[in-house]
């Protein structure tokens, strides 16, 4: 019956199934997903001929496992999947054209920041975030903005939680993190300044929906040596204010 301890159980091996699949686990063998699961091979057996006659999952010509086209058809109907997608993309690549630098487009998803685009150039500096990666909200430019601009109770339940250090120049002081996104919410834009690595900073904007509420966040990454952050604010900015207009947004309405 709906609802009934055994229907959630069956709906929570499903879902411990599709999670064992991640960013370092795209393809997984049989034994794999069981052991990642937490469960009975052939439970897991079971669960996976379910989820790959339905498409949710593919079998490659090796016999391994992977995540199916049915899935990302399901998950491009989330109101932040595809709709912001194809309002980005221009005005990414307008950002990428001017700066030739790591350009990216991420979402807030509880604590954590989730990027959805980025685009990068050959010689632009490395970073650590790929489409689908989450990082910590306090780390990022784009968490940052994101962080900032959510409700009051979650930024005191993240800045009373502890802080994650990537390098000696991450905050993990939760006064100074408040004290940088008062700044980040009146100034409009976040400067990450090698947080996640030493050699990079990346200057973030917000993205606003219909209804003036932040719904993503648009960042360039560029290398620290030689790099005036004061410059990249503005051209940042524009990316995220023609994102927003694609999106409904109207200033004078805010």
């Amino acid at each position: 019956m709906p609802g009934s301890p055994a229907a959630r159980s069956a709906a929570d091996r499903l879902l411990d199934v599709l999670g064992a699949f991640g960013q370092a686990h795209p393809v997984l063998t049989l034994t794999q997903i069981a052991r990642r699961a937490g469960l009975p091979l052939p439970t897991a057996h079971r669960l996976v001929g379910v989820l790959t006659g339905w498409g949710a999952l593919e079998r490659a010509e090796d016999g391994r496992y992977q995540v199916g086209l049915r899935l990302w058809e399901v998950a491009a109907l989330a109101p932040r999947g595809v709709g912001l997608w194809q309002a980005a993309m221009p005005f990414l690549e307008d950002l990428y054209e001017a700066t030739h630098e790591n350009v990216q487009l991420a979402v807030r998803d509880g604590m954590e920041v989730v990027y959805t685009e980025r685009i990068s150039g050959r010689s632009a500096v490395g970073v650590h975030s790929r489409v689908g990666a989450r990082w910590p909200l306090h780390a990022t430019g784009v968490g940052l903005v994101l962080l900032a601009h959510a409700d009051a109770a979650l930024q005191d339940r993240y800045c009373a939680g502890e802080l994650a250090a990537f390098t000696p120049y991450t905050v993990t002081d939760p006064v100074r993190l408040r004290r940088m996104l008062a700044d980040v919410r009146r100034t409009g834009c976040a400067v990450s300044d090698r947080q996640i690595t030493e050699d990079a900073l990346s200057v973030a904007a917000p993205v606003r929906g219909a209804r003036g509420r932040v719904v993503a966040a648009v960042s360039v990454v560029v290398p620290v040596a030689g790099t005036r952050a004061p410059a990249l604010v503005p051209v940042v900015r524009v990316a995220g204010r023609g994102i927003s207009r694609a999106l409904g947004w109207q200033p004078e309405a805010e």
